[in-house]
């Protein structure tokens, strides 16, 4: 059976909230999130990475776009990237792209279906809704102090 998670996280990979405004955007990302759905209970977790983590979409990633030449990057070249970091997380978001040599950010791919990179998340393990709308994103961000985005998963 697969899992479907909607992440949050800061929009600067680097970056990590405080105890307490992290527990403030928790309370509020619980609030606006059923806790039981189809008789399951959702599972939310926070957690702060110690490197600049991969939060990538799964199995919903469809395509993969160069910033610079346009052209479709391999989504092998992205899965041994993943794979070569899982245990020890990014040092650098830098990059040369495999289609044009390009120097780029990871960041900065064109990703159909959004990822991320972060060293803060809050996971949303099976939500009955597919994102958060921008009135919910713009309150968790303030809660936080920092701007957020979402990545939804299906692993």
């Amino acid at each position: 059976m697969s899992d479907d998670v909607l992440s949050i996280i800061p929009t600067d990979a680097g970056w990590q909230p405080d105890r307490t405004a992290a527990d403030r955007a928790l309370v509020l990302v619980e609030r606006l999130t059923p806790g039981v759905v189809d008789g399951v209970d959702v599972e939310i977790d926070m957690t702060w990475h110690d490197a600049v983590t991969a939060v990538d979409c799964g199995d919903n990633l469809q395509r993969i776009g160069c910033p610079l030449c346009r052209a479709s990057i391999d989504t092998q070249w992205w899965g041994d990237l993943l794979e070569a970091h899982c245990d020890d997380g990014f040092a650098t978001l830098a990059t040369k792209t495999p289609c044009c040599g390009g120097a780029t950010s990871l960041d900065a791919l064109d990703y159909d279906w959004p990822c991320g990179f972060a060293r803060f998340e809050i996971a949303v393990w099976n939500p009955e809704r597919l994102w958060f709308d921008d009135a919910e994103l713009a309150a968790v961000a303030e809660a936080l102090g920092h701007a957020v985005r979402q990545v939804r998963a299906r692993v």
